[in-house]
């Protein structure tokens, strides 16, 4: 004891341990914003495409017609399109006119199956909030009018032929589904703000993360945290996104669920929620502990898993919040056993390189098409669910075969720090601080 606290006091205890730099990582509301001609910020998305959106749903509510509401399957998916619904049923449209389309496991809304089901429901108004977007023909061949509410990458022209849309991605910092869903319909009813305010944040939080400070441009939402406390609001959105994560992807609970609720409360509630929660934690456990394999250039991380439960967007993120290194720019987490003969996989801007900025800040979509862009082929067989999403939080569904030559390609597994009998020996100085206190 004595002589520990001699090497205290001679300030030597932790000498040797040299601390890293925190990453400080900018606040997510203060990118620059987009202007317009006479310097007005342009959020949360262009203004004309607003204004359209909101004419097509009060049309579509006083058309009594048939309407298909097509939303993601996550907490900021499920709450825009409940944000929707109570906007419609508000003007007067009879819920019993409006369906809801989810995708079955492993599709989207743009292959064929889903064409042939949105079809067969002969929709006269068709919403798909929170999909992402393409271009492709239309989503349904039969007469009707078509509205893309989305903040998800989008090359130039990549939406649907013959539909109107409103995309956050252009305006930074870039809205959630949700909160721009929330932007468009709160002026369309007076009685709306108690009813999609909490479902705003619901959404936001689901994508954004816990941490989000509700500064300009986003909306001051103080009298919705005080009435509903951010911590519900976070054990809520958990709640919500555990279904389309279980192996048995009931999707429809989770909707059912946000929509009947009329507080994050009500949702901590719902046994079926808590359920399908229980099971992806457990899953989550289990596969968490994979070990990472990196690139070649040591630039990604890849962990790989098989499991029938979509726990590899969890597991992406929770790694690239772990590993720490200064070359270190993506974390990918590999899902082999969630689709038969397919890997699905999600990627992570690395913590220590989400501080990047210009020419140096992280575009995963961008990452990932460089690496087969010389091999056209490989490319074209890796399909259109290569890449999708955000540029901070991609991922995709790829087959097998054309995986293991993704991975050859990154050279995966090649990175090999320390190998038998490649360490260097020691040199340099002797006489170091450390021996000097070891000395008697």
């Amino acid at each position: 004891m004595a002589n520990s606290l001699k090497r205290k006091a001679n300030g030597f205890e932790g000498a040797s341990k040299t601390k890293k730099p925190k990453v400080d990582i900018p606040e997510y509301h203060l990118p620059p914003s987009r202007t317009g001609q006479n310097g007005e910020i342009i959020w949360p998305a262009a203004e004309e495409q607003i204004d359209r959106a909101r004419t097509i749903i009060q049309e579509c509510a006083k058309a009594e017609k048939p309407v298909v509401i097509c939303p993601d399957k996550d907490a900021d998916g499920l709450s825009s399109g409940a944000i929707l619904h109570h906007t419609l049923t508000s003007l007067g449209l009879s819920p019993s006119l409006i369906s809801t389309y989810f995708p079955a496991k492993g599709c989207n809304i743009h292959d064929e199956a889903s064409k042939e089901a949105l079809s067969a429901k002969s929709p006269a108004y068709l919403f798909v909030l929170d999909q992402g977007s393409r271009k492709t023909p239309p989503l349904i061949d039969s007469s009707h009018k078509c509205l893309i509410i989305d903040h998800h990458f989008a090359e130039e022209g990549g939406f649907p032929q013959g539909v109107d849309y409103v995309t956050a991605h252009d305006c930074p910092p870039v809205a959630t589904s949700a909160l721009l869903t929330y932007h468009i319909c709160l002026p369309l009813h007076p009685d709306l703000g108690e009813k999609i305010s909490w479902l705003a944040a619901l959404g936001t939080h689901g994508d954004l993360g816990g941490t989000l400070k509700w500064q300009p441009p986003f909306p001051d939402m103080t009298a919705t945290f005080k009435e509903h406390p951010k911590k519900a609001i976070m054990d809520a959105v958990a709640l919500v996104n555990a279904p389309r994560r279980s192996s048995a992807y009931n999707v429809e609970d989770a909707w059912e669920a946000v929509l009947s609720a009329t507080s994050p409360g009500s949702l901590l509630e719902n046994g079926k929620l808590r359920e399908a929660s229980g099971e992806v934690r457990m899953e989550t456990e289990r596969c968490a502990h994979a070990p990472p394999k990196f690139s070649a250039d040591a630039t990604i991380a890849v962990l790989t898993i098989f499991s029938s439960a979509q726990v590899h967007p969890v597991i992406a993120t929770r790694w690239a919040g772990f590993l720490k290194s200064n070359k270190l720019e993506v974390v990918m987490c590999a899902n082999e056993g969630y689709l038969p003969g397919k890997v699905n996989f999600s990627c992570r801007v690395a913590k220590s390189a989400r501080a990047r900025d210009g020419d140096e800040k992280v575009n995963i979509i961008k990452k990932l098409e460089g690496i087969v862009a010389d091999n056209v082929e490989l490319r074209e067989r890796l399909g259109e669910s290569f890449a999708r999403g955000h540029k901070e939080a991609s991922g995709g569904i790829v087959g097998k075969e054309e995986w293991e030559e993704f991975k050859k390609l990154m050279g995966i597994g090649e990175n090999i720090r320390k190998k038998a009998g490649d360490t260097p020996k020691k040199t340099g100085q002797k006489n170091t601080l450390a021996n000097y206190f070891t000395k008697k």
